[in-house]
């Protein structure tokens, strides 16, 4: 992690741990295919998941930690996965129920999206997508807040998991915070899958 500089702004701090991140993340490029099938057998083995529980994946972009064999092992389980979709900037995501062989979309800030028709469902499970974590459980996304007010509103209305899905490079020893940022209830890499202390209830 960047030396700590007290005349930064948390901010400031934050940019700095992501360009870092996605420096380290960018190296690992030609990796990303192993890593995330790894990835995604710590997620089913460790994270408890419920029968029947709705998880919400993501569709990656670029060289993030890729969810597909997730969500196919998690629908060969009999789960449900739905997709996030931004609603407006400053207002928490929707998800939508993601069909097998359903088509996305385009949508804002250049990604991939669920149609706006298809069935609204709040997830259960979360696998959060990010640039950085610590083993605190606070993570640093990619700054527009998205995930931050959804975990807030989802964890106002029922028991939820939300478990990182990243790679164990994109770990830093402390993520810079305020009121504002939720923390993650586990991490999860390629490596391991620890329970974050003193979060919300456990389903």
């Amino acid at each position: 992690m960047p030396a700590k500089n007290h005349s930064m702004t948390i901010a400031e701090e934050k940019e700095a741990i992501r360009k870092q991140a996605l420096d380290r993340r960018a190296a690992l490029k030609a990796d990303v295919p192993e890593l995330s099938r790894a990835l995604a057998r710590k997620f089913v083995e460790l994270v408890p998941i419920p029968t029947g529980a709705v998880v919400s994946a993501y569709f990656a972009i670029g060289d993030e930690a890729d969810p597909a064999p997730l969500i196919e092992a998690l629908r060969a389980r009999g789960h449900k996965i739905v997709l996030p979709r931004v609603a407006g900037r400053g207002k928490p995501l929707n998800f939508h129920l993601w069909e097998e062989g359903a088509q996305l979309v385009p949508g804002g800030f250049g990604l991939s999206e669920p149609a706006r028709d298809w069935p609204l469902l709040d997830p259960d499970v979360l696998a959060v997508p990010l640039l950085g974590f610590d083993r605190q459980g606070y993570r640093i996304g990619y700054g527009a807040g998205f995930y931050d007010r959804t975990l807030q509103r989802l964890r106002a209305m029922k028991p939820i998991v939300a478990a990182s899905y990243c790679f164990s490079v994109q770990e830093f020893a402390a993520i810079p915070h305020d009121e504002n940022d939720q923390k993650l209830d586990w991490i999860v890499t390629e490596k391991d899958a620890a329970r974050v202390s003193l979060q919300t209830k456990p389903l």
